[in-house]
């Protein structure tokens, strides 16, 4: 069961805005809108993505991680190593 699940409908929701924010930049280009005004709208669907997936981060951190650190292990070895490697993905973005 993935650690995000009891949140779901919350993350299809936000996931859906930001999926408007990206048609509505889309529109923009095409109806040749001032560029700063489409650079901005980049700017909020950038920051929409960054707070969902920190959100996602934290329930994986909270439920994957914390679960096999409590097993113990090669397992919890591993969810660490993968954890940390989403952060540094996220932060080079």
């Amino acid at each position: 069961m993935a650690g995000y699940s009891h949140n779901k409908q919350d993350h299809v929701r936000r996931l859906r805005r930001v999926e408007g924010q990206v048609r509505g930049l889309q529109r923009m280009v095409e109806d040749d809108k001032y560029c700063i005004d489409v650079l901005t709208q980049v700017s909020a669907a950038t920051s929409a993505l960054q707070s969902f997936a920190l959100s996602l981060l934290e329930e994986h951190l909270a439920h994957c991680v914390a679960e096999a650190a409590q097993k113990g292990g090669a397992e919890a070895d591993a969810k660490v190593k993968e954890a940390a490697e989403a952060i540094a993905r996220l932060v080079r973005s």
